[in-house]
């Protein structure tokens, strides 16, 4: 239910009855497959470390039947979520270590049983006395030894199993926050990554292929940097407004602050602009232009700013956030007109963990919104992996972006 429910993202599930060990036909008849040390921790703790690091993982294949691994094992690819299902998870703290959220199941003993009998006859060829003779012997006291008390270790506790549609709900929204957050996010409030979605995501695989063609490179520019600005309209404060519908009905909404206006750093800001004046009809937009003459310096060259720019919310344009340098003179500028720092939402499509720190270090209520954060900025101060010389590529201004190796290099 959790993975129909992440639709949207990469799950992989991980069974811990992968790693049982292979019994011989001699030790076979007293396996206690509920037990610890039934199981290849070691191997599992190797796997899903592999994983949380972003690596694939080969995954062994085990039969119930014969109660051995066969071949061939299972390649497991890194992904967005990973679920790490089994009785006896929560029992050896090296694999609670490794979870973000653990979570027990508390179903009743006697459709615990139930469900047992029915999947150890139907789907492993047993005979029902065996069943029951083994639940007694080993399933309902290794229950008791180390599954109950494993419960104490769990950060969400179920009950119903998959019947509680509530508390899955839950656990899904709070895994779709957890993924939409950026670790800056928890440092700072004030950054805000909109939330990643395959079409997101595919859209920055196209503008940062070195090998995307102008009119693609600008098409999907353009439809990330909407999504941006509709997204930092929102951040915008509003007030409560009830208008009547031509069904004569009353409906209670919400109305924006009007006294807003965009301000781009040229030249690369100005390619948000079509963007800000299709979600803001008439919007007024000042513009900043900021000469870079060295790595950490930089000059004012020329700004044009609405003449009550003081009383009004602004959001600032520039696609990319590198160093930081560029925005925080844009944004001293900003704030010696008059505008209050927290009046100010900052939009760009990637930044750089360094430009973040640095903004939100000088400017703590200034708001930032971007659709993605990345890895970091390399000695030249360009943003890894970035996305080429945004403003080149986005107006053609460059003959051989076609033939060129890129990283981003902006404010």
């Amino acid at each position: 239910m959790i993975i129909a429910q992440l639709h949207d993202q990469r799950v992989v599930l991980v069974n811990q009855d992968s790693f049982y060990f292979t019994f011989g036909e001699d030790k076979l008849k007293n396996a206690n497959f509920d037990h610890p040390d039934a199981f290849d921790t070691e191997l599992l703790l190797s796997c899903m470390g592999k994983l949380k690091h972003g690596q694939a993982a080969t995954i062994p294949n085990y039969d119930f039947k014969t109660h051995k691994t066969i071949q061939p094992p299972r390649q497991v690819n890194p992904a967005d979520v990973i679920i790490l299902d089994g009785i006896l998870i929560l029992h050896d703290p090296r694999v609670r270590e490794l979870m973000n959220m653990k979570i027990f199941v508390d179903t009743d003993s006697d459709l615990r049983l139930a469900r047992r009998i029915k999947r150890d006859t139907v789907e492993r060829g047993r005979d029902i006395q065996s069943v029951l003779d083994q639940y007694a012997k080993f399933v309902k006291p290794g229950f008791e030894e180390f599954i109950l008390p494993s419960k104490k270790y769990a950060d969400i506790i179920i009950p119903r199993g998959g019947d509680n549609e509530v508390a899955i709900n839950l656990i899904v929204q709070h895994i779709q926050v957890k993924l939409g957050q950026n670790d800056l996010c928890k440092i700072y409030p004030n950054v805000c990554v909109i939330p990643s979605t395959f079409q997101i995501r595919g859209m920055h695989t196209l503008i940062r292929d070195i090998e995307a063609m102008k009119h693609d490179f600008v098409f999907y520019a353009d439809r990330l940097i909407r999504l941006v600005v509709e997204y930092g309209l929102g951040h915008l404060p509003f007030s409560e407004k009830q208008i009547t519908t031509p069904t004569d009905n009353i409906y209670t909404g919400v109305i924006f602050c009007k006294k807003l206006c965009g301000v781009s750093i040229i030249r690369s800001g100005e390619s948000m602009e079509n963007a800000l004046r299709a979600c803001c009809k008439g919007i007024k937009i000042g513009k900043i232009l900021i000469h870079r003459e060295h790595n950490n310096g930089r000059q004012l060259i020329y700004e044009k700013l609405p003449a009550d720019i003081s009383d009004r919310q602004v959001l600032l344009l520039d696609p990319v956030l590198a160093t930081g340098n560029s925005a925080i003179q844009a944004i001293s500028l900003l704030i010696s007109k008059g505008v209050l720092e927290s009046n100010i939402i900052f939009l760009n499509l990637i930044s750089a963990p360094e430009g973040v720190h640095a903004v939100c270090k000088k400017f703590p209520t200034l708001k930032i919104v971007t659709s993605e954060i990345d890895t970091t900025l390399n000695e030249d101060c360009h943003v890894i992996p970035g996305m080429g010389e945004f403003g080149d590529r986005y107006f053609g201004t460059d003959d051989q972006v076609h033939h060129q190796s890129f990283t981003t290099h902006s404010t």
